[in-house]
């Protein structure tokens, strides 16, 4: 029993082999960080970057349909950067137009979102746990369908004899169809429609955790419900009405398959001219400047969702 101990106690004062390879691997917190950086640098940062590549070249006939920036001619090394692209799109009036108009239609669609997607999750916040899965699952069952296929069933509803208008001239209240299809009415319609569920998401993640003792509390003390949704439930979920608000506002500008399908020849939206500069025209240089652009106008409001989405997480901690 004494040699065990002996052994035993030898055993434990002996120090561990040294192990080079453990002091340079990284440890598990730092792969489960490094693992999203990693994503965003090869499929946002990257590409990204090719794309302003791009942007600072010439158009040209050849393949690749752009000059190269850095050319060697007689052994001396000559930097082509065309800076006026950027200064087209300052000057010319159809992509200011653009760009405001892009602004413009995913703002009111934002806003059209959030009228109806408050009260839908404020309904299913405060329904019962079985109810409220079965409503949440409604809200995630359009995901399940290709978004092309939704896009283009609004066409069959939307149209001057589609089922829309043959329900509402049927019913005695219109007696021409609404023009619908090929407008901006469409694209409305249309981008409410997809990015409906981006906003109800988060603001449900932030209404049913809320603390209802609060709104107890208030209506003891003799509160209006009003008064107690304006003063207490509204402020609550500030930061869920900005992240939903965000989610539709950053990919509605650049919306390219609404507008397309839904919209008409005078509908302006920053992803149509896009798609005609690079497949139409073939001017690679200039799409490339319009999409910096529009990703530079979009900083903004990444920038506020990332404050907001920082600060919620400290909020927490």
């Amino acid at each position: 029993m004494v040699g065990f101990l002996r052994h035993g106690a030898h055993a434990m004062n002996t120090p561990r082999m040294f192990n080079p390879l453990r002091r340079f691997a990284p440890s598990g917190r730092t792969l489960v960080i490094a693992a999203p950086f990693l994503w965003l640098v090869l499929f946002f940062a990257v590409p990204f970057v090719l794309v302003l590549k791009i942007s600072f070249a010439d158009a040209q006939l050849s393949v690749p349909p752009y000059t190269d920036l850095v050319q060697i001619k007689d052994g001396v090394v000559n930097f082509a950067f065309q800076l006026g692209h950027y200064l087209f799109l300052l000057q010319d009036s159809l992509y200011v137009a653009t760009y405001l108009s892009s602004l413009k239609m995913a703002a009111i669609s934002t806003v059209f979102c959030l009228l109806i997607g408050y009260p839908m999750a404020y309904y299913i916040a405060r329904s019962n746990p079985a109810t409220r899965n079965l409503l949440m699952m409604a809200v995630m069952l359009p995901f399940w369908t290709s978004f092309l296929i939704r896009v283009y069933a609004w066409i069959g509803i939307l149209k001057d004899d589609g089922l829309l208008n043959h329900f509402l001239i049927g019913i005695g209240m219109l007696h021409t169809p609404l023009r619908l299809y090929h407008s901006d009415a469409g694209v409305y319609i249309g981008m409410v429609y997809s990015y409906l569920p981006f906003l109800v998401m988060p603001l449900y993640a932030h209404l049913v955790k809320m603390d209802l003792t609060l709104l107890e509390a208030a209506y003891d003390l003799g509160a209006k419900p009003w008064t107690v949704f304006f003063r207490i439930t509204l402020p609550l979920s500030k930061n869920g009405i900005i992240a939903g608000c965000l989610l539709v506002f950053i990919p509605a500008v650049g919306e390219y398959v609404i507008p397309e399908l839904l919209g008409g020849a005078d509908t302006l939206m920053i992803g149509r001219v896009m798609w005609d500069e690079f497949f139409n025209d073939v001017d690679w240089p200039m799409a490339s400047a319009v999409t910096v652009a529009m990703v530079m106008l979009l900083l903004v409001p990444m920038a506020v969702f990332q404050y907001y989405q920082v600060r919620e997480m400290e909020g927490k901690s």
